[in-house]
């Protein structure tokens, strides 16, 4: 029996594991490395997930309509996620945009009847990234306190304090590892941006086995803008530091207490394992999965971890950053 879905939001989810056989043969890794492939969304990213849950979510708790503007603040795949979700249901769609994000990010958000507005556009938010190097937590921050307010036709989906968006990662993302592996996991690894997909289905994955090890990824100062190198040479997209920063520049969706373990990459490491990985399993990632899947090398090489399996979440395309460096020759 044939089936035909009606909607995209049908579409999400349920993206495969891959072994990276031939990855773990050139490294001579004795662990098993197996990644989600988070492209294989509708969307081609993991946010399409945190989309559609907090767009139901607010559908079925009568906070929005069709014909009302959904807003969000974004390093990209979110805004494209929501982008599409929103054309697909009939709401207008306007969202605040890192400058530095690939040209793809802006020409698909806009692609799906969405309107970007660059940060730097707002005086007012211009002035905090300026006083504090760029940090685009510091940007949501002000925004959500000072210029984006929930009104009759205006809807903040807020993607950084919103529970959904974690919740999305508990209810699908989990469990998908979990009935792909049968249960047989022994660590977990992911980049963190806002928090949600690392915290969510660590969750998941701790009630089921407390000693599944949950590993978060974040970028080291030479991939962050700073005084001394306002613009590193690769930046790891929609990746934000979360380990000894202040408390209110912490990732707002990120759970503390269910990770067991912080790795650091840099830019120029994660861009080597997106390059890598191309050509020896044919994936094209983007570089917060470069940053994920050098973390999970480093790990996989490890003496204590002979014969473990390691899942690693690869969060996007490798075809949003065409207009970048990232595939430079290095």
């Amino acid at each position: 029996m044939g089936k035909i879905h009606h909607s995209i939001t049908e579409l999400v989810g349920h993206t495969p594991l891959l072994e990276l056989t031939n990855y773990e043969k050139k490294h001579g890794l004795r662990a098993e490395l197996i990644a989600k492939l988070e492209y294989f969304n509708p969307n081609q990213s993991v946010k399409d997930r945190i989309a559609r849950a907090m767009i139901e979510n607010a559908e079925a708790k009568g906070l929005i309509h069709p014909g009302d503007t959904l807003v969000e603040t974004t390093s990209g795949n979110t805004g494209i996620a929501e982008a599409a979700i929103a054309a697909a249901k009939g709401y207008k769609y306007q969202v605040y945009i890192q400058d530095q994000v690939s040209h793809e990010r802006f020409a698909v958000i806009q692609a799906l009847g969405g309107e970007t507005i660059k940060l730097s556009t707002v005086p007012a938010v211009k002035k905090v990234l300026d006083e504090t190097n760029g940090d685009f937590m510091a940007a949501v921050k002000y925004l959500k306190e000072h210029h984006l307010k929930t009104d009759n036709t205006r809807y903040f989906l807020d993607q950084v304090g919103n529970p959904e968006n974690a919740g999305a990662h508990r209810e699908t993302t989990g469990p998908e590892i979990w009935e792909d592996t049968d249960g047989k996991i022994d660590i977990f690894i992911a980049a963190v941006g806002t928090g949600g997909t690392l915290s969510g289905t660590g969750e998941f994955l701790k009630a089921r086995n407390p000693s599944v090890h949950i590993i978060g990824v974040q970028p080291g100062e030479k991939s962050m803008p700073s005084p001394e190198n306002p613009h590193p040479k690769i930046e790891i997209t929609g990746t934000h530091p979360f380990s000894g920063i202040p408390e209110d520049h912490m990732p707002g969706a990120l759970n503390r207490d269910i990770y067991d373990e912080v790795i650091t990459i840099e830019g120029e490491e994660a861009a080597a394992a997106v390059q890598e990985v191309a050509k020896t399993d044919g994936i094209l990632v983007g570089t917060s999965s470069g940053a994920a899947l050098y973390a999970a090398l480093q790990v996989a090489k490890r003496a204590e971890n002979k014969g473990k399996r390691i899942v690693v979440l690869f969060p996007d395309t490798g075809l949003r950053y065409l207009s970048t460096n990232l595939f430079e020759p290095r």
